[in-house]
Order: C-alpha cells, then sequence, then structure tokens
C-alpha cells in the first residue's frame, strides 16, 4: 500500500501545480459592463472564455497579471469604425486598441459588401498608395477575409444602404423599380444570414440621398425578420434635424425594428437649441415602445468630405461626372451660389462652418497636401480665390471628395449627450498607427483619442458622468444593443475580451494639430482570451474573429 502512495504521489504534485487558467488577472476593481458599483476581484480565462469572475480566484493561470490600482472591464465597442480598410494595411488596430477598443462596427451607409464587378472594377481604381487584394463579394466573405488575414481586434458590420443602392441602381437619382428593389431586399436578406447587424444609412450624401423613406424602410422589414436593427447618419443633423429625426422613428415604428442615431448632433450654431427638443422627441419614442438609441463622438468638429459642401444634384452619376461637371462654367456658377446660400434641401455643413470652420485633413494628390491643417479660407486667402472656388477646383485636382473637417457642435450639448441613458460611443474614424503611409493625411483626433477621451476628460476630470456608467455604455448598453451573443460583460461563459486601465491617467493626446499620437493609460488588453497589448505594448497577437448578428445562419 505504501508503495502505491508513493508512485501516485509525484502525479498528484504534478496536477495540483498545473496552471488551472490561461489567464488570471488579479486584485484590480471590476467594472462588469453592467453599469453597477465596481468591486476588488479576480477574472479568470481559460480557452478564449471568462471562467470565473469573484473577489478572490483561488487557482493559479500560467498567466498571472497584477491589477492592483487598475479598472479592470469588458472590451470597449466601437459603435462607428471605418477601420474597413486600415485593418487590412495594419491589423494591429493600435489607435483603438490602445484606447480599450476590442470591437470595430462598420456600416455607415457604405459596406465592404455585396459588391459587383462594377463595384469593385471602381474600387481597385480609386486605390492609391495603399493597394490591396479584393477577395471578397458579399459582406459576409469581406469580414472573414479580414480575420484571414490577421487582426489584433474582433469586427462586425451593418450591410450599407448606400451599397446596395450602387449594386442595383448606380448613382442615380431615381426610385429603384419594382424588380430591384426585390434584389436589394435579397441582399439584406444574404447579408442578415451572413451575420450583419441590419441596415446602415448616410443619408446626406448622394447616391444614398436619392433614397425615400420608403425604401428604407422596406430594406428594414428584411433586417427586422431576422431580430437587425437599422442604424443611421440621418438626412440632417441641422436644419431639418427635427424632420430627419421624424423620419427615422417612422422608419423604426412601420419597419418594426430597433433604430439608433449615428454620431447624434446638433450642426451648426443657429441649431444647437434644438438638441433638447430632439431629445424631447427620443423620449416620447421610447416611452410609445419605440427602442431608438443613441451614438456619438467626443469633439465639436465632425470629419467627412467636400461633397458635404455642394449639392447632391451635381454629384449624381458618381466622382467622375461630378469633376467634368465642375469644369462647366454654368455650372459651377450655380454649384457656388448654392454653397454659400443656406438652405434646407440639403446638408451644407460648409455654409454651417463657415470657410473659417472647414479644415483640411486629407489628400490623395501629393502636390496638395501642403495644405493639410489649413483651413478653407486660409487657402483661399493665400490662392487670392474665392473659397468656393478653391473646393471645386481640389475636388478636381485630387480626384477625390477631398478630406476635410467641419467645426460644427457646442461643447455644452456634448455633455448633455453623454448623460443619455441610451447613448454609446463611435470614433467614426479608422483605426490607425503613427507611421507609414498613416503619415500622409491628418485625420480627425478622434482616432485616436475618442474613447480615453470620454474617460479621462468626461469621466475623471469633469465628472459628467461616473466611471461604471461610461464603461457600461463601451461595453453592456452596446452589446445589447446590437444583441450580439457572449460580449460586453465581464461574466462566466462569456468571450474574454478584457481591458486594464488606470483610470487615473488615461489621456488622449492627438490633437487637429497634430492627431498622430496615441492614447495612454491602458495597460492590458485581451482579445478571445489572447493578450495584445502587454504592459501598453502591442504583442504581436492578432487573434480578433468576425462577430455576427443574431440572424447569423451557418
Amino acid at each position: 500500500m505504501i508503495k502505491k502512495i508513493l508512485l501516485v504521489l509525484p502525479l498528484f504534485i504534478l496536477v495540483i501545480g498545473c496552471s488551472q487558467y490561461d489567464f488570471v488577472i488579479r486584485d484590480g476593481m471590476i467594472y462588469d459592463g453592467s453599469g453597477t458599483k465596481a468591486y476588488k476581484g479576480d477574472v479568470a480565462i481559460k480557452n478564449a472564455k471568462i471562467v470565473e469572475v469573484s473577489k478572490s480566484i483561488g487557482g493559479k493561470g500560467k498567466h498571472e497579471i497584477d491589477a492592483s490600482g487598475l479598472a479592470v472591464s469588458p472590451g470597449f465597442i466601437n459603435m462607428l469604425s471605418w477601420a474597413t480598410t486600415s485593418l487590412i494595411a495594419d491589423g494591429r488596430s493600435l489607435s483603438d486598441l490602445k484606447q480599450g477598443v476590442t470591437l470595430e462596427v462598420f456600416g455607415e451607409g457604405w459596406s465592404m459588401g455585396p459588391l459587383n464587378k462594377k463595384m469593385r472594377d471602381q474600387q481597385l481604381a480609386e486605390m492609391t498608395e495603399f493597394k490591396y487584394e479584393i477577395d471578397w463579394t458579399t459582406l459576409g466573405e469581406y469580414l472573414e477575409s479580414l480575420e484571414n488575414r490577421g487582426i489584433s481586434t474582433n469586427v462586425a458590420s451593418f450591410v450599407g444602404a448606400t451599397t446596395l443602392r450602387i449594386h442595383e441602381i448606380g448613382f442615380d437619382d431615381r426610385p429603384p423599380t419594382e424588380g430591384e428593389l426585390e434584389n436589394m431586399k435579397s441582399l439584406v436578406r444574404r447579408a442578415m444570414e451572413d451575420g450583419a447587424l441590419g441596415v446602415g444609412s448616410s443619408l446626406i450624401y448622394a447616391p444614398a440621398f436619392y433614397s425615400s423613406t420608403e425604401e428604407l424602410i422596406e430594406l428594414c422589414k428584411i433586417a427586422s425578420e431576422y431580430d437587425g436593427m437599422y442604424i443611421s447618419h440621418m438626412r440632417s443633423e441641422s436644419n431639418r434635424f427635427l424632420e430627419s429625426l421624424d423620419e427615422l422613428i417612422t422608419i423604426s415604428e412601420k419597419a418594426n425594428i430597433p433604430a439608433e442615431i449615428y454620431h447624434l448632433k446638433a450642426g451648426g450654431t443657429p441649431n444647437h437649441y434644438k438638441m433638447d427638443l430632439a431629445i424631447e422627441k427620443i423620449n416620447q419614442a421610447r416611452e410609445r415602445g419605440l427602442k431608438i438609441t443613441t451614438d456619438m463622438y467626443l469633439y465639436v468638429a465632425g470629419a467627412t468630405g467636400l461633397n458635404a459642401h455642394m449639392p447632391p444634384w451635381v454629384q449624381e452619376g458618381g466622382y467622375d461626372k461630378w469633376a467634368e461637371r465642375l469644369k462647366d462654367p454654368e455650372i459651377r456658377k450655380r454649384v457656388k451660389q448654392e454653397m454659400i446660400t443656406d438652405t434646407d434641401d440639403w446638408e451644407n455643413l460648409g455654409f454651417l462652418a463657415g470657410s473659417e470652420g472647414v479644415l483640411f485633413s486629407g489628400f490623395k494628390n501629393p502636390d496638395l497636401r501642403k495644405h493639410i491643417g489649413k483651413t478653407l479660407k486660409e487657402v483661399a486667402d493665400e490662392l487670392g480665390k474665392h473659397y468656393a472656388d478653391v473646393a471645386m477646383d481640389f475636388v478636381i485636382q485630387d480626384g477625390s471628395r477631398v478630406d476635410v473637417v467641419y467645426f460644427l457642435m457646442s461643447e455644452e450639448n456634448i455633455k448633455k449627450q453623454i448623460q443619455l441613458p441610451y447613448m454609446s460611443f463611435g470614433s467614426d474614424a479608422g483605426s490607425l498607427a503613427p507611421e507609414g503611409d498613416f503619415l500622409n493625411y491628418n485625420p480627425h483626433p478622434r482616432a485616436y483619442g475618442n474613447f480615453s477621451r470620454l474617460l479621462g476628460k468626461y469621466v475623471r476630470d469633469e465628472k459628467v458622468i461616473s466611471l461604471e456608467s461610461a464603461i457600461h455604455k463601451l461595453t453592456g448598453l452596446s452589446a445589447e444593443k446590437l444583441k450580439i451573443k457572449e460580449r460586453g460583460y465581464l461574466k462566466k461563459g462569456y468571450y474574454a475580451d478584457v481591458v486594464i486601465f488606470n483610470p487615473e491617467t488615461i489621456q488622449d493626446h492627438a490633437t487637429f494639430a497634430k492627431p498622430h499620437q496615441l492614447s495612454t493609460g491602458v495597460h492590458h488588453v485581451l482579445v478571445n482570451g489572447v493578450q495584445v497589448l502587454k504592459d501598453s505594448e502591442h504583442t504581436g497577437a492578432t487573434p480578433g474573429k468576425v462577430v455576427r448578428g443574431p440572424g447569423y445562419k451557418k
């Protein structure tokens, strides 16, 4: 008997000494994503999942992370990401990862699928320094292509209403035929079964501008069958802000679908007062049982192109026809007059910002990059031209819509919006790195600072909301809106997307003058149980996966 015990004892000791978990995060302040009060505790992770969250975990981990003095939370969800191509260029997702983002959500009007041959050829033709293979046709195939290339964050997407329209109608200003609309609905169905989160629109831009409310309702009815969501850059965020909100509420009601407003804002000083009225409308709709929600970025300026300073009619048919029209003296005269005139007929962001409030941020043409960081007024004064002529000339010379920043919003409204119980956050930007081709343009600083700005400036410094509330908005609330499973909370059985950061030091550093500056204060990030950020340095790991919506069918 003694001999048998002696033989078994080494094996018993070996088993006891083995690591029970892949990771144990110890002694951190646990913010579980629910918004409830934080507590000091541990998190255990094994095989991509959280297996225990408690005040004290006894087992050992292959890797142990000391989180003393740090916050431990679920990974943050970027509700509006434009990392669609930046992740192809650099799968590290560094600018977002350094802020704690573990899920990038795409699809503001344009999605990377479905594509037809003409769309694929056009996309290939528009590539400049950064070229990549388009090895997909459907939206689902695109997301899988990203995962196969190797990415550090998870990805998900809405199917874009603009993309659907271009797929069937092109850039024409007309309603779809019955057959075209049925094809668009079939494309929505395929996207939803491939895991799309719903339908996304961006209605200030051509050709999305040409879509009717009825067309959008029909597309959303299909997404609703799959428990999806409608999410929209509304038709106006300025002069017709309230009327556009009515349209979104109508779509939600008639299609029986939850609806979210992308980057809620009241653009232009004369429209700032409308935010209170908009919040009242949203609250009334919610009281009637409609699921209307919002997201935002945390700056008084937005970023888009000079297409948002020119009437949609001149852009019909796509960029080539737009640029050709701008070479016609009579058309230029008409466009110029509309650019310098306030209107309710389309979203004239340049007029609302004023030429001194339009900042150049990116050009395809290297010869024009000397103007990056200057305002439209400054360049116009340098060239001795009217600012409208400069804008039209640059669209022609650059071969693009030209990237610009518009200063439009109020700080008072930003603070008011942050406090809304249904508010989430999105960068409305790519996920970049301060190196290589990314340095050829000046992105909006939100690409490097949106989430850390929330936690530093608005939570710690100005105490607009509590840290528990902010993390809930960044995690659990957003996951619930999107109806994605097993993410957004620190719970047993959930995927181990975890952020460990210092609430006292987390800080954005990017500015409009110097945007390529990474945020600081995030120490460690795990994605699907794999550490991608260790002691604030990227590990090189690319464990990111496709996150699919509730309609997904294998």
